[in-house]
């Protein structure tokens, strides 16, 4: 049974549509299909710093530069022993730019992704309609008051494929929302300190 607030945040949720990220966000690519996703792990490029993306699958790793979903590495064949997020930290062996690193991954088999980012910009997942996922992006701390669209929007809605995990990089530039089938990436200019 579900408490009168609940049900009123409930049912706001349920109201609120789906609608772009507001500035300073924006698409970094069209959807990017990736069939049997695992999860996902972000890291630094070694060279220039930009938001790497790696993403493992039930066929292979790939990698991609987060700020505009170019592919720039694919493993179609990763090593058995170790293409598998498991063990204590989740990591996968890194490829391309990120090759003899250790990438966390987060998704099927746990570990997730920063939910916050310096400048206070918050993701959240929610699932007021079970088992469909709503990802939220907020401005004020995650508290999500107020109408949609003034302080907090309905970015994402997965009601096609199973979400796996939602979350920024480490340096706040990107957010990713990533399926069962396919990723959304949202990519801003430097954040502010």
């Amino acid at each position: 049974m579900f408490t009168e607030y609940q049900q009123e945040l409930r049912e706001r949720f349920l109201s609120a549509p789906v609608v772009p990220a507001p500035e300073p966000w924006r698409p970094a690519a069209r959807l990017i299909p990736v069939g049997g996703l695992l999860g996902v792990g972000f890291a630094p490029d070694p060279v220039s710093g930009k938001d790497l993306l790696m993403v493992v699958s039930s066929s292979g790793h790939g990698l991609f530069d987060a700020s505009t979903g170019e592919k720039l590495a694919r493993d179609y064949d990763p090593d058995p022993e170790t293409c598998t997020p498991t063990g204590p930290d989740l990591s996968c062996p890194g490829i391309g730019p990120l090759a003899g690193t250790q990438v966390r991954i987060a998704g099927l088999f746990g570990g997730g992704l920063h939910t916050t980012t310096d400048d206070g910009w918050t993701v959240q997942v929610f699932s007021p309609d079970w088992p469909h996922h709503r990802v939220l992006l907020s401005a004020d701390g995650g508290l999500c008051r107020g109408p949609a669209g003034e302080k907090w929007w309905h970015i994402f809605h997965a009601s096609w494929s199973e979400l796996r995990v939602a979350g920024f990089s480490p340096s706040g530039r990107t957010l990713a929302v990533a399926t069962s089938s396919d990723i959304t990436l949202l990519t801003r200019s430097e954040p502010n300190p």
